[in-house]
């Protein structure tokens, strides 16, 4: 039996051709859990709106090791310590960050566990038996920080991937960021922290600003938002009448769906985990195309409105409103809650300019545009949901 060629040219729509740089990196990637991301849509329901945001979780996956490949190799090129170790262990931070998303992506987000889907992706690298290295550098326990921020910080390849490919497959250009330009602006201070070159502060301008953007034209677009609470009043749906011992197609289920149904969101574990990877997104509309037939009439109205684009309306409030809820409709079809779009956080790893003298300063402090009042600006849009309920 002949042994695979593990040499592999990816040729990706946003950046060309991406070359699989080594036999682990190729082995990670032909991972079951890691094929799961084909089947997974990187913007859940988007497509509703954005019918070209088809895009998957793989494809972003193997996008943001293909910029993080670009970033080490300019760091490199800059005097920076890099050995190949670290080089290859970076690559697999960065190529598994998602591997613990749920089936359509954040439309789903604890749906099925408490937890965020980082800590899904960590202890699914821990099956994976990935490098101790790699494990450090996702988790920043390791000791040159600026490889975990590659891996997630304000200006890491995760965002600088997803920014430019959600704006290429939704056609919105207000995404559009120079991205090869922010690469080539990477640098690290003598304390191991990851910093942009004062040449490239225009450019981090702009990447703040197209994030902000992106967040209300498309992440939180309000048709996306109805689309999001009908499929989890679907859900809720279900797992109440799976309490109440009704009947929801369970024979037509998969059983890893139907495990979280009559659980709800919890804790992983080695049991819980072992049925989330079977989940993607293929599960969840064949299951929405089952309900739509069922017999419970809410059930039935609900499923057959997401899959009719019947998906309810979204207005904008002052406050977060209390929703009566007069009826068993009312449950599912009126929905109250808050967005909030926040593009710069000071909470988390700042972005830093260095400047020519060796001075740092965060970007509010470095910028004639962006100052400590504006990143501080935290936009809430509070909204009511409501799917018309029929006669």
């Amino acid at each position: 039996m002949s042994k695979a060629n593990k040499k592999k040219i990816i040729n990706d729509p946003v950046y060309g051709f991406i070359n699989i740089r080594n036999e682990e990196i190729y082995d990670l990637i032909q991972h079951p859990y890691f094929q799961r991301l084909r089947r997974i849509k990187q913007l859940g329901l988007t497509n509703l709106v954005y019918p070209g945001a088809e895009h998957t979780r793989f494809a972003h996956s193997i996008g943001a090791m293909h910029l993080m490949t670009q970033a080490l190799d300019v760091l490199r090129a800059k005097g920076v310590s890099i050995d190949e170790e670290e080089y290859n262990a970076a690559l697999i931070a960065i190529l598994l960050h998602d591997i613990g998303h749920s089936p359509l992506s954040h439309s789903l987000e604890h749906c099925f566990f408490t937890s965020k889907h980082e800590d899904i992706s960590l202890a699914l690298m821990r099956q994976m038996n990935v490098s101790p290295t790699a494990i450090a550098i996702f988790t920043n326990r390791y000791h040159k920080a600026f490889l975990h921020h590659l891996v997630s910080s304000q200006v890491d390849c995760d965002r600088l991937d997803y920014l430019t490919r959600d704006s290429f497959f939704t056609g919105v250009s207000e995404g559009v960021i120079g991205t090869e330009r922010i690469l080539n602006m990477y640098s690290v201070t003598p304390k191991g922290e990851l910093v942009i070159d004062e040449k490239g502060i225009y450019s981090i301008e702009k990447f703040i600003i197209s994030r902000r953007l992106m967040y209300w034209q498309v992440y939180m677009h309000k048709t996306v938002v109805a689309a999001d609470n009908l499929l989890k009043s679907i859900f809720s749906r279900v797992r109440d009448m799976l309490a109440m011992g009704l009947p929801v197609g369970q024979s037509k289920l998969n059983s890893s769906l139907l495990y979280f149904l009559k659980h709800n969101p919890q804790t992983y574990n080695e049991e819980s985990l072992a049925y989330f990877v079977d989940l993607d997104d293929t599960d969840v509309v064949s299951a929405v195309k089952i309900w739509s037939k069922n017999d419970d009439k809410i059930l039935k109205y609900l499923a057959q409105s997401l899959l009719d684009h019947n998906l309810g309306k979204i207005h904008f409030t002052d406050s977060l409103q209390q929703t009566p809820i007069n009826s068993d409709w009312d449950k599912y079809c009126k929905r109250s809650a808050e967005l909030e779009n926040k593009a710069y956080s000071f909470n988390d790893e700042s972005i830093n300019i260095i400047f020519k003298s060796g001075d740092v300063k965060e970007i509010c402090n470095a910028s004639d545009q962006l100052d400590r009042a504006f990143l501080s600006k935290d936009i809430r849009k509070f909204f009511a949901y409501n799917l018309p309920i029929p006669d």
